[in-house]
């Protein structure tokens, strides 16, 4: 009979996420993610599978939660308008602040991976998709109630502000304040 975990599983993808974020894949050791877990490797390895399966575990969480917080933020109350620019005001603001400057993981990954790894490519892609997705239904609202040109296809719209977001997290990266950012995302909503 082996030993009982000495460890939560949860916390650990939740730290190793952390990890795998500020560094990136390639950048992370495995000696990295013991130190930061604070378990030994034959545990992560025994756990995990490997560095490769505890990152696309990681990788998920950031997506699930990721769309759940863009979710909450598109179902506040107000005008579809209201509702999408606060969430890329919350986007720049949530980059900005962050010390690190780590920008979208999922975006980080798709620079780093996506050409060569086909499991985290099918990762990113869906978070993409739901968030093209959610980005969609408030256009579509909004276009049912008059305040964006209801002529305009609602899944180009949708896919061009999920591409406006994608640009604007990697400039996060480098910018100095939200100046610039905030002019991306005033030209977003004037463009709807």
């Amino acid at each position: 009979m082996g030993r009982p975990k000495q460890f939560d599983p949860d916390v650990a993808v939740e730290r190793a996420m952390d990890v795998f974020w500020r560094k990136g894949y390639a950048a992370t050791t495995p000696q990295d993610l013991v130190d930061e877990i604070g378990i030994g490797k034959g545990s992560l390895y025994n756990t995990f599978g490997s560095k490769h399966a505890l990152f696309e575990r990681a990788l998920a969480r950031y997506r699930d939660s990721q769309a759940a917080w863009l979710a909450e933020l598109l179902d506040h109350p107000g005008s579809a308008k209201d509702r999408l620019r606060g969430a890329l005001v919350a986007l720049v603001d949530l980059d900005l602040s962050d010390r690190d400057r780590r920008g979208c993981m999922a975006v980080n990954t798709a620079a780093e991976l996506a050409s060569s790894d086909a499991g985290t490519a099918d990762i990113v892609r869906n978070m993409f998709a739901r968030t093209e997705s959610a980005f969609r239904a408030t256009v579509e609202e909004g276009q049912r109630a008059g305040e964006i040109d209801g002529g305009r296809d609602g899944e180009a719209v949708a896919a061009w502000l999920l591409a406006t977001v994608i640009g604007m997290r990697v400039m996060a990266k480098t910018a100095e304040d939200a100046t610039q950012l905030r002019r991306v995302v005033d030209a977003a909503m004037e463009a709807l």
